[in-house]
């Protein structure tokens, strides 16, 4: 017997939450054949098995949360030849999502199967094709990917058969809802995904950082460009760092030393129904603004559709944090070690400021800088948000 233990999906995510099985117990696998859908707190992914053999166990159920490095199926008659070896001996290799247990197929790629229904294997039904995201979305609503008639190339379901099948669907097509509970029962939802991954991210920074925030407005009274407040602020993040490096890095508090980066890598917080995602703007510092805007509008949508890749929402510098396109003026966002700094900006005023003789209405952008004080003085943070300020108060 040899038990295959769920593997390091990448950046030692410690956990991983079970979205599908492809196989059942007594099925015949071969090495690189699809094992396991899993998300994790960044994307969708494909596990295949790293043994040709017998399924003799499947330690999970679909729905399940399990650990990085806890026991995932046992093969019996399995065959433990290299996977490399495997491939060579099998089929031509697949392109590798980079993580340790072989060619794990991540992102927007087609991926073929078992369509998956209250937790066990259907037969009967064919091989169902479908992106991660298109399968995440149908778990989401409780549709059933066997049940869609595909337009895509090969077979494949597409979002918009998806979007078409739920907007035609009859109720009873749909499972049925859980009753809901009496008045006086409790009931409790466990945290999943990149809402479970916020809270282990948010835990971490109250129990080590050293948290303050500084405040203050931008007048951008003088913008020719009256809608560009998400590359402006990007572009002042930059303008800010040049000042201050000392907030563009990393703090090891450990080993009490600080890293500080020349590229500006920005993580931009989106919020999604599932949860906020955080995908990362690399090389902003040598961006023009129209380049910026372009590049905002592809992650935005990537993210929402939820085909932004893993090394796309890792590894990035500093973070900022657009909450005032739903509410709020001033926050204090939170940053997640080991970066050190994190901006967030609230919603466009209209205030009244004073001017030589008299007085105006102006539009003004609220700017709260939260930092970590065990690596950052309060007037590197303060220099920081003044070269913000100044770069934002620019016509364009």
């Amino acid at each position: 017997m040899t038990t295959f233990k769920l593997p390091d999906l990448g950046e030692g995510l410690p956990e991983a939450e079970i979205v599908a099985w492809h196989v059942a117990e007594g099925d015949a696998i071969k090495t690189d054949d699809l094992l396991v859908s899993v998300e994790t707190a960044k994307a969708v992914v494909e596990v295949p098995s790293p043994y040709t053999g017998i399924v003799a166990k499947l330690h999970a159920r679909a729905g399940d949360i399990v650990a990085t490095g806890a026991p995932l199926v046992d093969f019996s008659d399995a065959d433990t030849a290299s996977p490399e070896q495997a491939r060579a001996d099998d089929e031509p290799a697949r392109a590798d999502a980079g993580t340790v247990v072989g060619n794990v197929m991540s992102g927007d790629d087609v991926v073929t199967e078992t369509a998956i229904a209250g937790g066990g294997r259907r037969r009967g039904k064919g091989r169902v094709k479908a992106a991660p995201a298109v399968r995440a979305e149908a778990k989401r609503q409780g549709i059933d990917l066997s049940e869609i008639t595909p337009s895509g190339k090969n077979g494949q379901i597409t979002q918009a058969d998806l979007e078409q099948f739920a907007s035609r669907a009859k109720p009873a097509a749909r499972p049925k809802a859980r009753q809901a509970p009496a008045p006086s029962a409790a009931q409790s939802e466990p945290l999943r995904g990149p809402r479970r991954a916020m809270a282990q991210s948010m835990t971490q920074t109250r129990d080590e950082v050293a948290l303050c925030t500084l405040f203050d407005d931008a007048d951008i009274h003088e913008w020719l460009n009256k809608r560009d407040f998400t590359p402006r602020i990007l572009r002042a993040t930059v303008a800010g760092c040049a000042a201050e490096p000392s907030l563009n890095g990393f703090y090891d508090a450990e080993n009490m030393s600080r890293q500080l980066e020349s590229r500006v890598d920005i993580a931009m917080a989106v919020d999604t129904g599932e949860g906020l995602i955080v995908p990362v703007i690399r090389g902003v510092e040598h961006m023009t603004v129209d380049e910026i805007r372009t590049a905002v509008a592809e992650i935005k949508q990537a993210t929402l559709e939820r085909t932004v890749a893993r090394e796309d929402m890792v590894n990035y510098t500093i973070t900022i944090s657009n909450f005032g396109t739903l509410a709020g003026r001033y926050a204090t966002p939170l940053m997640v070690p080991p970066t050190v700094a994190i901006v967030g900006t609230g919603k466009l005023q209209h205030d009244v400021v004073a001017v030589m003789g008299g007085i105006e209405v102006h539009r003004r952008i609220p700017l709260s800088l939260s930092f970590d004080h065990r690596a950052v003085t309060g007037g590197e943070a303060a220099r920081f948000l003044a070269a913000m300020i100044e770069d934002l108060e620019k016509p364009q």
